[in-house]
């Protein structure tokens, strides 16, 4: 009989993946720089090979979620001979919904939520922004007063001091 450890060994040789501290079915390539305390769920998919990744502390990046540098579509066409690959920052206390796209050049906000199902493509978005659909649409500020009022409040009951 198999023990844990060796199944979750085997079971990540099979689907050519590698431990993480998130979830044995998030596929990470390349080497993104991930901050304390972000969670990122099952079968989500960050490709940093030949670019860099950046996700800030405190993010939820939720399941079915791509991160993905590298654009191939003109190299497959034949309109160019290699594919794009640009850098992807995503700020500290994202929120990414689930089956969204994070695609090369994306440069997210702090404190901004990215609906479930968005592709994000490259741009600059600003703080406390939501973002939502295909094509995307971005509310700049969208948060803003909400946080501030927030931290004026102080911490509440059953929040940490």
């Amino acid at each position: 009989m198999v023990d844990s450890a060796e199944f979750r060994r085997l079971f990540l040789e099979m689907m050519e993946n590698r431990e993480n501290p998130f979830h044995p079915l998030v596929w990470i390539n390349g080497d993104p720089e991930v901050g304390s305390g972000t969670y990122i769920g099952g079968l989500s998919e960050i490709n940093a090979k030949g670019a860099r990744v950046v996700i800030g502390a405190h993010c939820d990046i939720a399941s079915f979620v791509a991160i993905n540098v590298a654009d191939s579509h003109k190299r497959n066409i034949g309109i160019s001979e290699e594919s794009e690959v640009r850098d992807i920052r995503i700020g500290d206390h994202v929120f990414i919904g689930s089956h969204s796209v994070i695609l090369g050049g994306a440069d997210i906000g702090h404190h901004s939520v990215i609906g479930a199902g968005t592709v994000v493509r490259a741009g600059a978005i600003p703080p406390f922004s939501l973002v939502v659909g295909n094509p995307m649409v971005v509310k700049p500020g969208y948060y803003r007063a909400a946080y501030d009022a927030r931290q004026r409040k102080g911490p509440g009951v059953g929040d940490p001091a």
